[in-house]
């Protein structure tokens, strides 16, 4: 049986995590405040049938299908908060559970840098796909277990506080998460970041 390592739903995708996103997802498009069903199991190809429960059960759009090594990943999505529900509680239906039955998340790093050099912003920048960090921002990275995670944090932080999205990463054995802004602006970002996470590891 594929162990369900995230059940993530997001009420609202905030602009910024969206159009990150939309820079590297393969299939449909989502909007700014459609809402978002992300699951992520164990065996990867096992999103696969999952897939196709979701996508026959209501009308909702595929933005990403990711078979990796170890996990499998799917992202759907609608304006209609129902259809999301609808599709997500079919595909807990086939797996046989529970969202309980999830992984919680688990926070392995949570830092914030002050006023950073400009070196290491162009470091930063080489490897990034949202926006740019400039030398003097503040920077928060998180980093956390299951990778999916990652999409909360930063959707939640986005929410709560005026930073930029420079980049998060939501495939793989961690999630890690880059947000840049002046130092007021990222404390407020890094504790409703911290705060999502840790409510949904304390259910």
């Amino acid at each position: 049986m594929a162990e369900l390592r995230s059940f993530i739903f997001l009420d609202q995708l905030q602009p910024q995590t969206l159009c990150y996103l939309s820079s590297w997802i393969r299939g449909t498009l989502p909007r700014a405040r459609m809402a978002a069903q992300i699951i992520e199991i164990a065996p990867g190809l096992d999103i696969e049938p999952l897939t196709d429960v979701a996508l026959k059960h209501t009308e909702v759009g595929a933005g990403i299908l990711v078979v990796e090594r170890q996990f499998g990943y799917l992202e759907f999505h609608s304006r209609s908060i129902a259809q999301v529900k609808a599709s997500a509680d079919a595909v807990l239906e086939a797996l046989g559970a529970r969202p309980e039955d999830a992984l919680r998340p688990t926070i392995l790093a949570s830092k914030i840098v002050t006023r950073i050099d400009h070196q290491q912003a162009f470091l930063v920048n080489r490897n990034k796909l949202g926006s740019m960090i400039l030398g003097g921002d503040s920077m928060f990275v998180m980093e956390m277990r299951p990778a999916s995670y990652a999409i909360v944090a930063v959707n939640e932080a986005e929410k709560a506080a005026n930073i930029k999205v420079v980049d998060y990463r939501m495939i793989g054995a961690n999630g890690r998460v880059f947000l840049a802004g002046n130092e007021a602006e990222i404390r407020n970002a890094r504790a409703a970041a911290e705060a999502a996470l840790t409510d949904l590891g304390a259910h």
